[in-house]
C-alpha cells in the first residue's frame, strides 16, 4: 500500500489538529497509508517555543530521509514558522527550498493551486529589490515547462498558461521597465518551442489573474511570490495547497501558515491541509 508521509509542522501551531481533522474526515481516498511524522509534545499549542522550532526542523529531516530512502509515495508538510526554524539553525528560505537540496534537485518550482487559480512562481523566497536580478529567461523557462508537466499530469493534455509581465502593464514596450523585451517575452518563445502548452504574454499583471479565474486559463506564471499569491489567497485561500515542483516524489502543504494565535482553540480550517492530502495521493497514484 503507497505510503503517504505528513509532517506535524510545529507542533505550538495548528498543524497537529488540521491534521487530525483531515484524517478523520472520512473524505480521503482508499489504497494508501498515512504515517504522520512529528514530535506533538514538544509543544504547547499557542506557545512556539525552541523546543517546538527544534520538533518541526526534526521532523522535516527525518521525512527528506525517508523520501530518500524509503518506498514513501509523497510527502505532505505541515505548517512551519520560518522565522523560528532558522533561529534553531535553519539555512533555506522556506521548504521548498529545503527539499531541493535534501533530494540533490537543481530545477524546481513552487506552485499554488486552489479550485479558482492556479500559479507559478518564477522567484519564490525573496526580498522584493532582488527579484529583477534573479529573474532570467532560464528561471520563467523553468517554472513553465514544470507548471505545463503538473497540469499535464493532473490530465490537462492541451494546457492554456499565461505569463505575466514584471512591470505594471507589463512594461508598456518599455515605458516602465525592459525586462519584459529582454527577458520574458524571449522566454515565451522558448517554452512555446516545448510544445507542452499554449504559453501567451506577457500580460498586464493587475488582469491577468480575473481572465484566469473565469477558465481562460488553466494557470498563470507570476514573475515573483505576492504578484501570483495574493489573487491566489484571496480567492482560494482556504483550498489552495502549495506543491513543490521538480522532486522526485510529489511535496504539497496547505497554503497557510502556523496560525499560533488559534491553535488549540478549535478555530482552524482543516481544508487545505485535507486538499493537500488529497493532491498527493493523486499525484502519487499518477506518478506510479
Amino acid at each position: 500500500m503507497p505510503e503517504i508521509l505528513i509532517t506535524l509542522g510545529d507542533p505550538a501551531g495548528i498543524g497537529p489538529e488540521i491534521i487530525d481533522t483531515a484524517l478523520a474526515s472520512g473524505k480521503l481516498p482508499e489504497g494508501f497509508d498515512f504515517r504522520v511524522i512529528g514530535d506533538r509534545l514538544a509543544g504547547t499549542p499557542g506557545h512556539p517555543t525552541k523546543k517546538s522550532a527544534c520538533a518541526a526542523l526534526e521532523s522535516l529531516v527525518e521525512a527528506a530521509d525517508r523520501l530518500r530512502m524509503t518506498d514513501a509515495a509523497a510527502l505532505v508538510t505541515g505548517p512551519v514558522s520560518k522565522e523560528a526554524l532558522q533561529a534553531v539553525g535553519f539555512r533555506f528560505p522556506g521548504q521548498t527550498e529545503f527539499f531541493a537540496d535534501a533530494l540533490g534537485v537543481k530545477e524546481y518550482g513552487m506552485l499554488l493551486t486552489g479550485p479558482r487559480l492556479t500559479v507559478g512562481l518564477a522567484t519564490i523566497h525573496t526580498a522584493i529589490a532582488e527579484v529583477p536580478k534573479l529573474l532570467t529567461r532560464e528561471s520563467i523557462f523553468t517554472i513553465g515547462t514544470l507548471t505545463a508537466r503538473f497540469l499535464r499530469q493532473r490530465g490537462n493534455e492541451n494546457p492554456r498558461i499565461a505569463v505575466c509581465g514584471l512591470n505594471p502593464h507589463a512594461g508598456e514596450n518599455g515605458a516602465f521597465g525592459s525586462e519584459e523585451i529582454i527577458i520574458v517575452s524571449p522566454a515565451i518563445k522558448l517554452l512555446n518551442q516545448t510544445g507542452l502548452a499554449d504559453f501567451s504574454g506577457p500580460h498586464v499583471p493587475d488582469a491577468i489573474f480575473r481572465d484566469a479565474s473565469r477558465g481562460k486559463y488553466d494557470a498563470v506564471l507570476a514573475m515573483y511570490h505576492d504578484q501570483g499569491l495574493i489573487p491566489l489567497k484571496l480567492l482560494d485561500f482556504d483550498e489552495a495547497v502549495n506543491v513543490t515542483l521538480g522532486l522526485p516524489k510529489p511535496r504539497t502543504s496547505p497554503d497557510h501558515g502556523t496560525a499560533y494565535a488559534i491553535a488549540g482553540k478549535n478555530l482552524a480550517n482543516s481544508a487545505s491541509m485535507l486538499t493537500a492530502i488529497r493532491l498527493a495521493c493523486e499525484l502519487a497514484g499518477a506518478k506510479a
